[in-house]
């Protein structure tokens, strides 16, 4: 397969079909646990949503990757984005689509008026450092915080405040 990125684009609820398969790839190859069905979902009401955008790189027969970027509010910096996911297949690795769909997301949030485009690296017991390198090379830094995660399960029934 000969790998020539020809077009970014936004993706829309029609491409789900198209862009599952490479989440569910991204996520095995990561060790995620989240099962197809729930990134169906998921994905389905990411690619619906005026607060997210899913990007993907394609060539002319398949696509090559994606970006999930979405933005929130919070009282320190106001309106955000961030990437959640970003994912190229293999084959297509080290030939520019990661960095066209970070440019994708960058231009993006600063379109939105975001003060800061923010990811989490999630090393999922492997290790992460060349993660690191790769995101500060491209203008991202790290300021010193921490993600802490508290699951969150559903309330039984009349057990609510």
């Amino acid at each position: 397969m000969t790998i020539t990125p020809r077009t970014l684009r936004v993706a829309r609820p029609g491409d789900l079909a198209a862009v599952l398969p490479l989440a569910v790839e991204f996520y095995a190859e990561e060790g995620f646990a989240t099962g197809e069905q729930a990134l169906r979902h998921n994905l389905a009401a990411l690619l619906a949503s005026p607060a997210a955008r899913v990007a993907v790189v394609h060539s002319p027969d398949r696509l090559l990757g994606f970006a999930v970027t979405t933005t929130g509010f919070g009282l320190e910096n106001g309106l955000i984005a961030e990437l959640e996911d970003l994912f190229v297949l293999p084959a297509a690795r080290r030939r520019g689509v990661a960095g066209r769909l970070i440019g994708d997301s960058v231009a993006w949030a600063r379109g939105r008026g975001c003060r800061h485009l923010e990811l989490v690296i999630a090393p999922n017991g492997r290790d992460a450092g060349h993660l690191f390198a790769y995101y500060l090379a491209r203008g991202f830094r790290d300021d010193g915080r921490h993600l802490l995660s508290h699951p969150l399960q559903p309330h039984p029934a009349g057990d609510r405040d």
